[in-house]
C-alpha cells in the first residue's frame, strides 16, 4: 500500500458498514480519502475517530445524493478543484428494496437502478476521465458487488436486487475490457461478498427489524472488516496484475 500514501481515494456510500469500513481503513494506510453519502454527519464523525486515532491519512466528507447525476458530477469538479482528482475509486453505494418481480413496484425498482447501476457507471465513467486528464496509468476502479451477483437467492423479494448486481458483474469486465482496449494500465475489479453483517438488512427490511435481524442470526456473516481487508488486498497487487473478481464468503458457509 506504499505507493497510495497521499493519493485521493472516492468511497461511495461511507457513512456506514462496508463504505465506512473501507473509508477507514484507507485512511489508516495514509490515503487522502473522499468518502460521501446522504448522511454526511456520520462521515464527518467517522472523520473525527480518524483524526484522534492519528491515522496518517485524511477523510474528507462529502454529501452526495449517487440518484441524482448533477451531484455527482458536482462532487468530482470539487474534488478536481481542491484535490486534483481521483486515483482510486470505491464503488461501494447498494441498496435493496423489497420489490418482487410480480408484485414490486417501478419506483423501488428505478432506486435500486439509480445507484446499484447508474450512480456505479456514471461514478466510474468520471473517474477514469479524472485520471486520464492528469496522466495517471495505475489508477484502480474497484466495484463492492456481491454473490448475488453471481448466484440468484430463493427469495422473490432479492430478485430484482440480484438482477442489479448481475449487471455490476457484467460492467466490471466490460470495463476491464474497454481500459485494455484503451491501452492504459488502470485496473477494474470486483469484490463480492456474501452477507455481511451491516445495516443493510434493516435498511432492506425497514419495516420489519425482527425479519432483517434473522437474516444475520440464519447464517454465519463477514464483517465489514473483511470486505475492507479485500480492498487493501487488490490495491496491494503488483501493478502488472489484474484481480478481475474477488469472491468472499466465511469458511463455515458452504452453500
Amino acid at each position: 500500500m506504499e505507493r497510495w500514501k497521499g493519493r485521493v481515494a472516492l468511497v461511495t456510500g461511507a457513512s456506514v458498514g462496508i463504505g465506512a469500513a473501507v473509508a477507514r481503513t484507507l485512511v489508516q494506510q495514509g490515503m487522502k480519502v473522499v468518502g460521501c453519502g446522504r448522511s454526511v454527519d456520520k462521515i464527518e464523525k467517522l472523520a473525527a475517530e480518524c483524526q484522534s486515532a492519528g491515522y496518517s491519512g485524511t477523510l474528507i466528507p462529502y454529501k452526495c445524493d449517487l440518484s441524482n447525476e448533477e451531484e455527482i458530477l458536482s462532487m468530482f469538479s470539487a474534488i478536481k478543484t481542491l484535490h486534483r482528482g481521483v486515483d482510486v475509486c470505491i464503488n461501494n453505494a447498494g441498496l435493496a428494496h423489497n420489490e418482487p418481480l410480480l408484485s414490486g413496484r417501478t419506483e423501488g425498482w428505478r432506486k435500486m437502478i439509480d445507484v446499484n447501476v447508474l450512480a456505479l457507471s456514471i461514478c466510474t465513467r468520471e473517474a477514469y476521465q479524472s485520471m486520464r486528464e492528469r496522466g495517471v496509468d495505475d489508477g484502480h476502479i474497484i466495484n463492492i458487488n456481491s454473490m448475488a451477483g453471481h448466484r440468484v437467492v430463493p427469495g422473490a423479494d432479492e430478485h430484482f436486487y440480484c438482477a442489479t448486481k448481475y449487471a455490476v458483474t457484467a460492467l466490471t469486465e466490460g470495463l476491464r475490457q474497454e481500459l485494455r482496449e484503451a491501452k492504459t494500465h488502470i485496473r477494474a475489479t470486483s469484490i463480492s461478498p456474501g452477507i455481511v453483517e451491516t445495516e443493510f438488512a434493516f435498511r432492506h427490511y425497514d419495516s420489519d427489524p425482527e425479519k432483517a435481524a434473522a437474516v444475520y442470526e440464519s447464517i454465519k456473516c463477514l464483517k465489514a472488516a473483511d470486505i475492507a481487508s479485500a480492498v487493501t488486498y487488490v490495491l496491494s497487487a503488483p501493478p502488472h496484475v489484474q484481480i478481475g473478481d474477488v469472491q468472499m464468503r466465511p469458511v463455515e458457509q458452504v452453500s
